[in-house]
């Protein structure tokens, strides 16, 4: 993989060394070092997926407990998940499914919501409108990211002689290219090919500039959160997941965030690149996070829709909040 810088990189970077401060900006005492459960700061780090969904927890949960505060980065899924081990921070935010290593290591964590990843297009692209009516198959998606055998955007819409496609992938150890590289097949990110950027915002924006590029993007980082529609030069690629060489009405939910998600909901968009989002401690919670990780799993899902995320079943819910006792 190669590596380049753009604009996007700058506002991940930002995001990864100022973080966010909610419900006050006090020095951090730590969970439970106070009196009771309902002070201290909460440190959270971790994937792009969960990061404005953890916003809008944080400012809900200091509302009703102004004495709890947050600190709040975004990093990617590893990042998260080896914050949280180390102790460098007491939650993180992790987009794909937990490994065994991690948990021989200590990880304990619990399902809180659901998005997905899906496969963004420059909204210029010279095949956009064959694009959008055969959708994309992961064979073809297969030959992009992982073989390399499918260079050019003619070999996707089934023909010869085309321009060729700029891949991207991301730079950081995160959930969306581990799960888009799952529902390629037996793969892990390591696999992904292309010039690889670091975070969501930034491989948006890379796609977004580039007429001949591809690449991936967590739901809330592919859709405007004004408008619920693409972003501004990009358009979502749809999967043709029963292969038959176009997207058939049931496979059109593309339009609008509200619609993928509602796709998701009702399992129509497979599962990957559909997952669960978690949320991990090391060991189990006690003190100030064990309060906030139950409220997220009750009051807290109340806000899911709003933000654009979709709740998990009712039976994850019951049994996380059953490890947490």
């Amino acid at each position: 993989m190669s590596f380049v810088q753009n604009a996007g990189c700058v506002w991940s970077v930002a995001i990864l060394i100022l973080g966010v401060c909610l419900a006050g900006c006090s020095p951090q005492t730590g969970p439970g070092s106070g009196s009771g459960e309902w002070e201290g700061t909460i440190t959270v780090s971790g994937a792009f997926a969960l990061y404005p969904m953890m916003i809008r927890w944080g400012e809900e949960y200091g509302k009703l407990h102004p004495d709890v505060t947050f600190d709040i980065s975004a990093g990617g899924a590893g990042k998260g998940m080896a914050d949280a081990l180390t102790g460098a921070v007491d939650i993180g935010m992790v987009s794909r499914p937990i490994f065994d290593a991690e948990i021989e290591k200590g990880a304990f964590w619990v399902p809180v919501a659901k998005d997905a990843v899906v496969v963004t297009v420059n909204a210029q692209n010279p095949v956009l409108d064959q694009l959008l009516a055969r959708g994309l198959t992961r064979d073809i998606a297969e030959g992009i990211w992982i073989s390399e055998q499918i260079t050019d955007w003619a070999q996707v819409v089934g023909g010869e002689g085309g321009e060729a496609i700029h891949v991207y992938t991301r730079a950081d150890a995160c959930g969306a290219a581990q799960t888009w590289a799952e529902y390629l097949g037996d793969y892990s990110q390591e696999d992904l090919q292309g010039v690889a950027v670091q975070a969501d915002p930034g491989l948006a924006e890379a796609v977004s500039k580039d007429v001949l590029a591809i690449g991936y993007n967590n739901l809330n980082f592919a859709y405007d959160a004004n408008t619920g529609r693409p972003l501004a030069g990009m358009q979502i690629l749809p999967l043709d997941v029963d292969a038959n060489g176009e997207i058939d009405p049931h496979e059109r939910f593309y339009e609008t965030k509200a619609d993928l998600m509602q796709a998701i909901s009702e399992g129509r968009y497979p599962s990957p690149p559909s997952r669960a989002l978690n949320l991990v401690t090391r060991g189990k919670p006690e003190g100030t996070i064990k309060p906030f990780l139950e409220w997220v799993m009750t009051g807290g899902q109340q806000y899911l829709d709003e933000v654009g995320y979709v709740p998990v079943s009712q039976e994850q819910l019951e049994e996380g909040l059953a490890k947490l006792q």
